[in-house]
């Protein structure tokens, strides 16, 4: 498993989203903004999304890019045991490893098929062919380790990768996912979380051109230890044409960037409009 100390730079965050039934339109995506939330609450960020649909090779290509990374990557969708669940066996070839049932996902499935035969009056009977197939759900690449689930016990499950890179694998339903997600974060990156630590303060700049604006923002980031951002709109309700330029970053560096940020509009003739931060 990867670690990082508390001086370090967190690490990178990539999610995975994988189904024919998101890329069809059949249902729409929530993970991808989900996450987000997820991670901004802590001081994190998302740096990239990936959208697979229901395809081994794709899927696998996605994962070993993944797992040759250096970055933590959330996984969301396929590791059930259906026809159409292809995650945990592209995860294992993504890997070079086999699938083998996992020891302590064999027990939780096994306590909540106990669970289900006592609520419906019945004796459980591990060899119920029903019940033998429910064990696939706990088979996962030889060295992983699993993530509960509190929904429903049935766990999701974590691999590292050769390049350093972690994935974690959780299903698709909302429910189950993103409780699951949650405490992955606060489990495993809690030391590299930086709530309050991290600012974005910006500005609207009214009828502006990017190419005008694009010398200020290049010296910002020469000088400051922050990121620039902007975001062009053309045809706002209140604004109309504008862009909202922005820096983030600490709190301490974002103060001294934005002071020289509106100092930079200002001696350009900018016309302004309001002024925003977000944690």
């Amino acid at each position: 498993m990867t670690t990082f100390h508390r001086a370090s730079t967190p690490p990178a965050f990539g999610l995975i989203i994988i189904g024919d039934e998101i890329l069809s339109g059949k249902r729409a995506d929530k993970h991808l903004p989900k996450v987000i939330e997820l991670l901004t609450a802590r001081g994190l960020s998302l740096a990239w999304v990936r959208c697979v649909g229901d395809d081994r090779d794709r899927i696998t290509a996605a994962l070993q890019d993944a797992f040759a990374s250096a970055d933590v990557v959330f996984s969301c969708g396929g590791i059930g045991a259906t026809p159409d669940d292809h995650t945990r066996q592209c995860a294992a070839a993504a890997l070079g490893v086999e699938l083998a049932l996992h020891p302590q996902a064999k027990d939780l499935i096994e306590q909540r098929m106990r669970d289900i035969a006592t609520e419906q009056g019945q004796t459980f009977d591990p060899s119920r062919p029903d019940n033998v197939h429910r064990y696939n759900m706990g088979v996962f690449p030889v060295g992983a380790r699993i993530i509960e689930n509190p929904y429903n016990n049935i766990p999701g499950f974590s691999s590292d990768g050769p390049g350093g890179g972690t994935v974690h694998f959780v299903p698709g339903f909302p429910v189950m996912a993103w409780p699951m997600v949650e405490a992955v974060l606060d489990g495993q990156y809690q030391h590299c979380q930086r709530q309050g630590a991290w600012l974005e303060r910006s500005v609207v700049v009214m009828g502006a051109m990017e190419a005008a604006l694009t010398p200020l923002m290049e010296r910002l980031e020469a000088v400051h230890a922050v990121k620039v951002f902007s975001l062009p709109s053309v045809d706002h309700p209140t604004y109309g044409r504008h862009i909202e330029l922005g820096v983030k970053g600490s709190p301490e560096a974002v103060g001294v960037a934005f002071a020289d940020l509106l100092a930079g509009l200002h001696d350009c003739g900018a016309q302004l409009g309001p002024e925003l931060v977000r944690p």
